[in-house]
């Protein structure tokens, strides 16, 4: 995405474009895992030293409200970024917390009725279970080895 691109994805959601929000973005588009803040911030200060911890933080809050990156909640570890055009889920393994991306289809949203006041923002899948390198290796017997 070029920086033409996430200014008017920025503008359109209301933020307002300033090189650290566009810093954010870039690398977030670019980089094909899911990381967590502090990565975000150690990757985005080393091109700008200037990116305070607190800024990287709010940026990315503020674009997780705006809709433009997705936080992905990983339990008992730190929280995982993705700003993927493509929409898709998630599967992250309960050893290791890698979070890998599945591809989309449609989830059933719960009935209106069952939502009460409550507005709907979006439905999103969550698999959880072990990743293909921590799944015990399967012997020749075909039982699973531990």
């Amino acid at each position: 995405m070029d920086t033409e691109s996430i200014r008017e994805s920025l503008e359109t959601t209301g933020l307002r474009f300033t090189p650290q929000r566009h810093c954010v973005m870039a690398f977030l588009m670019e980089y094909p895992g899911h990381p967590t803040a502090a990565e975000i911030f150690e990757a985005v200060n080393r091109l700008d030293p200037r990116l305070s911890r607190a800024t990287t933080y709010n940026n990315l809050r503020d674009l997780v409200q705006a809709g433009l990156v997705r936080e992905v909640a990983v339990e008992g570890r730190a929280a995982r970024f993705d700003a993927k055009g493509v929409r898709h889920h998630h599967f992250i393994c309960d050893r290791c917390g890698n979070v890998e991306d599945v591809e989309w289809y449609e989830v059933p949203k719960p009935a209106l009725s069952s939502l009460g006041k409550r507005t709907l923002r979006e439905c999103e899948l969550i698999v959880r279970g072990l990743c293909t390198k921590c799944a015990p290796a399967k012997g020749r017997d075909g039982v699973s080895a531990v």
